[in-house]
């Protein structure tokens, strides 16, 4: 009764929403079997498995039928009739039906929808119904994720959950003594979520697994996998978790392997059903055993469904179709079939759908019809103003119109509809992203200063010591990286994330490199003052732009590799905040990101050493002092960074590495030419080859 009463609320508030409707998208689906009524509800059975298309743009029949599918639907359209026998319930109205043959087809008319028998279709449908509070009531998906109320609030169903077969699995396997067993599984919701919860479960009672192989349909490594593994494995049970459309195609093609002395355990899916057991399986599925939904009586059922006719459902081309399969006959005139009479007797034909001993699966299509039908039976009596459950006044203004808002939605002030959460993102309108980018633009001008600066005073000793190539080169990379972080501000697109990060990674390297190749000018220069050293011979100007191009070209193979494989991309953070979506760049592959910086860090680490190590030079050579600093608080720059990126939440995150860049990079253009331009405009006696020779003999004498 308890279910019966969520779906009454359900159903309350999809009847309540203002202008509430599934209504379709495109294609209407392939409606069967209809039949109007007062209240209407619908039923989504694949009784076809492919459809085809032919040159005139008419759909052709489908290749292949499931009878069974057919039977439920069957099996549907029985329960509402019987229900409207009943005088008691629903009195005064008459329950119609809309069944389809796939789930692309809805009714704005309808109130329900039962199905589907699969885990994974249901799964889907659930999706879109959930947003429209459109109930779902499934006779077969067994999927225990199903049961999740939060991410499926108006799926129900009348079969049980797989979480009771898995424990009746486990506990058979403990109270067999099998602790050692081996797993198939299909692909799909159903068996995939069945085996990764069968396999947690027999760990907690001491069954170990040896193999978890997947069966592709379509795939022969899949099988070939399958086969060998069967062959050398040492565990003589195997759990066969599949779906039965699956299992039929695996056992029929294991047949010809010679596949035996195996136990084999199956999923309630498959285990029951008499066709699988034929002459060519009986060494493989010999002795297999499982747990299978219970049977039942249903009383008239089985005359009904024998009772079929095409002329009961004249305007369903499917059913002519499966009567012309059943009997091998055709209502078209051909010349290789004798001709259908629509009399012929279905009590003659052995199919899945002429099964009518007793009745399993059935059995929950009729539970959820009747459940269906009560919980409209009681939304009908609650306007009277009690809830029929408790019989207690009825708030309907509190249980049942309060819904979960999509994750991209938040409710209102009023809480009476969802609306879009805010987007937030350094951008440019605010008065952080502002400020950020003003200090670049500031800092490019500053840049450009002193190029200036050093254009106009290219020829002095100042500018020519430690070569003035590798000056201009590191101020226009300079100028970069106070360009680069601009494209951390702004909405996150596919293009600005992947240039981000990459042209911050590229230009910090081109700057790395030209600093490390002035630190290694220096130790050279040096050296090449001794006698008979002719170091800096072999560290020309062609060596320097070598050794600049091969450090950053390594970059660049990084950077390639990271946006070949998993490149950076726009993601909408919705688990750090509930009240707002946080749009940002995801990493992408955080190794990646990370072997970017590791790169630079490695560089700038080697340049810091090489520096010290030079830093007591003669000045006339020294650049050594300048790059030292320089270096120090660059690496005391970015090692403060790496946890305040990692801590810092939102938008926050981007404003921690644009100051990041800003000030390591503004430390560099400090600390090695502010002293050179001091000199230039303040002090132009000491810009001068002679004292500069003097300087040097005072500190060599």
């Amino acid at each position: 009764m308890g279910w019966i009463t969520l779906i009454f609320f359900t159903l309350l508030a999809q009847i309540r929403s203002e202008n509430q409707s599934c209504t379709l998208i495109g294609q209407t689906g392939f409606m069967e079997f209809s039949k109007e009524g007062d209240l209407m509800i619908g039923g989504v059975f694949s009784i076809s498995s492919t459809r085809k298309r032919v040159d005139n743009f008419y759909q052709s029949l489908p290749d292949t039928y499931c009878t069974k599918e057919l039977k439920f639907a069957r099996t549907m359209i029985f329960t509402v009739e019987e229900i409207n026998r009943d005088a008691s319930l629903l009195p005064g109205l008459t329950l119609g039906y809309r069944l389809f043959n796939d789930s692309d087809g809805c009714n704005k008319k309808l109130l329900a929808l039962i199905g589907h028998s699969s885990s994974g279709v249901s799964n889907d449908m659930n999706y879109m119904l959930s947003l429209f509070s459109f109930p779902q009531v499934s006779h077969l998906s067994t999927c225990s994720c199903l049961s999740e109320n939060r991410l499926y609030p108006t799926f129900f169903r009348t079969v049980p959950s797989d979480r009771f077969q898995i424990h009746g699995l486990v506990q058979l396997m403990k109270y067999f003594d099998w602790r050692w067993v081996g797993v198939i599984y299909s692909i799909g919701l159903y068996s995939e979520s069945g085996t990764a919860e069968f396999v947690k479960e027999a760990s907690k009672e001491g069954i170990c697994v040896e193999y978890v192989l997947p069966f592709r349909k379509t795939s022969s490594k899949s099988l070939e996998l399958i086969v060998e593994t069967l062959k050398v494995s040492t565990s003589k049970v195997v759990l066969l978790f599949s779906s039965l459309f699956y299992t039929k195609s695996l056992l029929q093609k294991l047949e010809p392997h010679n596949i035996t002395g195996k136990q084999w355990i199956g999923s309630e899916s498959w285990i029951t059903q008499s066709e699988m057991a034929s002459d060519q399986r009986k060494s493989i599925l010999q002795g297999a055993i499982g747990f299978a939904l219970p049977r039942t009586s249903i009383a008239g059922l089985g005359d009904f469904l024998l009772s079929l006719k095409p002329s009961d459902e004249p305007n369903s081309t499917m059913v002519k179709a499966i009567w012309e399969e059943f009997f091998d006959c055709s209502f078209s005139p051909t010349n290789t079939s004798t001709m259908c009479t629509g009399a012929e007797d279905l009590q003659t034909v052995s199919a899945a759908y002429t099964d009518v001993t007793f009745f399993r699966e059935e059995n929950y299509v009729y539970k959820a019809v009747y459940s269906l039908a009560h919980a409209l039976h009681s939304l009908l009596k609650c306007y009277n103003g009690s809830n029929p459950a408790t019989g207690k006044p009825l708030r309907v203004n509190y249980a049942p119109e309060c819904l979960m808002c999509p994750p991209e939605l938040w409710p209102n002030e009023k809480r009476d509809a969802c609306i879009p959460k805010p987007i937030e993102y350094l951008s440019y309108e605010e008065i952080m992203g502002a400020i950020l980018a003003a200090v670049c633009i500031v800092c490019v001008f500053f840049a450009l200063l002193i190029s200036i600066i050093f254009i106009t005073h290219k020829e002095t000793p100042i500018v020519r010591a430690n070569n003035s190539e590798l000056s201009f080169l590191l101020l226009f990379s300079l100028k970069l990286c106070f360009l680069c972080s601009l494209t951390f501000i702004g909405r996150p697109t596919e293009w600005s994330c992947m240039l981000r990060h990459t042209a911050f990674g590229i230009t910090f390297v081109l700057c790395i490199s030209c600093v490390l190749g002035k630190t290694i000018l220096v130790l050279i220069a040096f050296k090449s003052t001794l006698p008979g050293n002719n170091a800096s011979k072999r560290f020309g100007p062609i060596q320097q732009r070598i050794c600049v191009l091969t450090f950053t070209l390594i970059q660049i193979l990084i950077c390639i590799l990271w946006l070949t494989l998993n490149p950076p991309f726009p993601y909408k953070n919705m688990k750090h905040y509930k009240e707002k979506i946080i749009l940002e760049c995801a990493l992408g592959s955080p190794v990646g990101f990370w072997a970017v910086l590791g790169y630079i860090a490695i560089l700038a680490i080697l340049c810091f050493i090489l520096a010290f190590l030079a830093r007591k030079l003669p000045d006339s050579f020294n650049e050594a002092k300048l790059i030292t600093f320089s270096m120090l608080i660059f690496c005391a720059v970015w090692m403060t960074f790496v946890p305040a990126y990692v801590s810092s939440p939102g938008k926050f995150t981007v404003a921690v590495e644009i100051f990041a860049i800003l000030s390591s990079s503004f430390g560099l253009l400090v600390c090695i030419f502010v002293p050179k331009c001091y000199i230039i405009i303040f002090r132009p006696e000491q810009n001068s080859k002679k004292f500069m020779m003097a300087r040097k003999q005072t500190k060599t004498f």
